[in-house]
């Protein structure tokens, strides 16, 4: 019988990768997002049903959860990928924007998690993976909130494993660094109108520098890649829990260790113009 994965965030990007990928392993995959009839990936290939999913809405990630184990019986991995980036200064961030972005990047892992343990505490079996950033790790400049949020996805997770394991639930993080995807384009909002005000130097200085690390982001990963990682995480049958990916992230955690927490972070605010 066919595993099943249940896979959030699957319009575009990371997730209609990871998709593709499972469901070319002959996996039976659960497919969710806000919009069902704008998925990039076939649905009709027998193993692959999309689901009507908000991970900010409690009650739509029960039902998605409750239609996929009406349809597939079971799921044996859970992929929490769903989220977006947020740039821009803290100050600026209205009390809406700021819950936002934690309903959706940590409150959604949070909600479909929650929905699809029972079923995997009663099988004694399971994997969930959730998908963060190395800015979960390494905080970036005006990602404030953002690397919030991961870091809460982190630490969450591996606390997380702690608990699950003597059930025989895996938990697994990802970390990954640049994935060419439109992370900052579509998926990218923020937190300041105009140019920012009081913050428009530091916003154009890390702007310019972002974009720099972009053109020259030859070994960014792409979203085929990860989803080849995260295949493997889900299938390795290992108690690894954190996995970073993608050389520009093993390059950065490489510097923190030889460099130490304080020089890397000063490193990192003269590369971006930031200094005192």
């Amino acid at each position: 019988m066919a595993s099943t994965v249940f896979i959030t965030g699957c319009s575009s990007g990371i997730g209609a990768a990871a998709v593709r990928h499972f469901a070319a392993q002959g996996w039976n995959v659960a497919a969710t997002l806000r919009q069902p009839g704008t998925a990039r990936f076939e649905q009709g290939a027998g193993c692959v049903q999309a689901f009507a999913l908000d991970v900010t809405d409690p009650d739509s990630v029960d039902a998605a959860v409750r239609q996929a184990l009406a349809r597939f019986g079971a799921i044996d991995v859970a992929i929490n990928n769903a989220g977006y980036g947020l740039f821009g200064p803290f100050e600026t961030a209205t009390p809406e924007v700021v819950d936002r972005q934690m309903r959706t990047n940590v409150g959604g892992v949070f909600a479909v998690t929650r929905a699809v343990l029972p079923g995997m505490r009663e099988r004694g079996r399971g994997v969930i993976i959730n998908v963060a950033s190395l800015t979960g790790l390494v905080a970036m400049p005006l990602y404030s909130l953002y690397a919030a949020s991961k870091f809460a996805v982190v630490g969450f997770s591996q606390s997380l494993s702690h608990e699950l394991a003597p059930l025989g639930i895996r938990v697994k993080v990802f970390t990954p660094g640049a994935v060419a995807t439109d992370f900052s384009g579509r998926s990218l909002a923020r937190t300041f109108e105009g140019d920012g005000g009081p913050y428009a130097d530091s916003i154009r200085k890390a702007q310019a520098a972002f974009g720099a690390n972009r053109g020259a982001a030859g070994n960014a990963m792409t979203p085929e890649q990860l989803a080849q990682a995260l295949y493997g995480a889900a299938t390795d049958g290992s108690a690894q829990v954190l996995y970073v990916t993608g050389e520009d992230a093993q390059a950065v955690l490489k510097a923190r260790h030889e460099l130490g927490e304080e020089a890397l972070l000063a490193g990192m605010r003269q590369r971006f113009g930031l200094g005192v």
